[in-house]
């Protein structure tokens, strides 16, 4: 597994904007907030040069429809096409996706991006906060893209739907829960219907795979922080949030450290949505309290 095919820090991109004869570049502008301003917003005060605006709810998920899929359903592989063909991106693309958080939004691009069958899609460590850090300019000029006739083919990346998860932990598989600790013990809910988390998952939450200023922690750190939480070599492992956009920078994260990861795209607002499905309160190791 090539882990430096992930990120791009930000002196290598500026490199990269800079040259002519380098690769065709996508930039993606994934920022996106929980009731916050939207994608459109956000992009309109100031972007990278050249990036196009993605609405991680419209462009990166399907209809919710009933719930029963959860928040943020993986989209129709004709719809994410579409959206790709409408951004500029090819099959030979290179194509690099930012935020202005901890690299989740931006990892649910490179993760759909990755499931739809392209290869060179990277994250920019640290976001839009390091690129202005380092003085690199933003602008409020919107490109547009040339149409392509980009080929989705998804299935590049591994998914668990809900009896998939239930199998992987039955097996002994290891099954990260990358939502904040009191949301994982059941202490408090603010978005999904109940609280708690899915029996026999382990408590990881993304804001450890990040450092204070948003980039991600070394190779190195990652192995030992997942080998500490029981992630051994050939073990199958998954991870999952409320929605599948943070178990995305999860997913990222273990790909850094070595670890293939599958993703459970429709997390906790799936799981939750068939009141048959059992639930566990506490710490590690509680028992299911339905």
């Amino acid at each position: 597994m090539n882990t430096g095919d992930a990120l791009i820090d930000t002196r290598e991109l500026d490199a990269v904007l800079r040259n002519v004869s380098a690769p065709r570049l996508v930039l993606l502008d994934v920022r996106w907030r929980l009731g916050g301003p939207s994608p459109a917003e956000l992009y309109a005060s100031g972007h990278l040069p050249g990036a196009v605006s993605v609405d991680l709810d419209r462009d990166l998920a399907a209809l919710v429809g009933d719930g029963r899929r959860g928040r943020h359903p993986l989209p129709e592989p004709g719809a994410l096409q579409e959206a790709l063909r409408r951004w500029g991106i090819d099959e030979e693309s290179s194509v690099v996706a930012y935020d202005d958080a901890d690299g989740s939004s931006a990892a649910r691009a490179w993760w759909l991006l990755r499931w739809a069958g392209l290869r060179d899609v990277r994250v920019l460590d640290g976001g839009i906060a390091a690129w202005t850090a380092a003085g690199l300019p933003l602008t409020t000029n919107m490109p547009a893209p040339e149409p392509t006739n980009v080929v989705v083919r998804p299935g590049a990346m591994p998914v668990l739907d809900a009896t998939g998860v239930a199998e992987l932990v039955a097996r002994g598989g290891v099954l990260l829960d990358a939502r904040v600790e009191p949301r994982y013990r059941g202490e408090v809910e603010p978005v999904d219907p109940v609280a708690g988390h899915i029996p026999g998952a382990r408590s990881a939450p993304t804001s450890g795979n990040v450092d204070a200023s948003g980039r991600f922690l070394s190779p190195k750190q990652l192995r030992e922080q997942f080998a500490g939480l029981g992630v051994e070599p050939g073990q199958a492992v998954a991870a999952y949030c409320g929605s599948g956009v943070a178990a995305a920078q999860e997913v990222l994260a273990l790909h850094l450290a070595g670890v293939p990861a599958a993703l459970y795209a429709g997390s906790w607002s799936e799981w939750v949505a068939d009141p048959s499905r059992p639930i566990e309160t506490g710490p590690d190791g509680a028992a299911p309290t339905r």
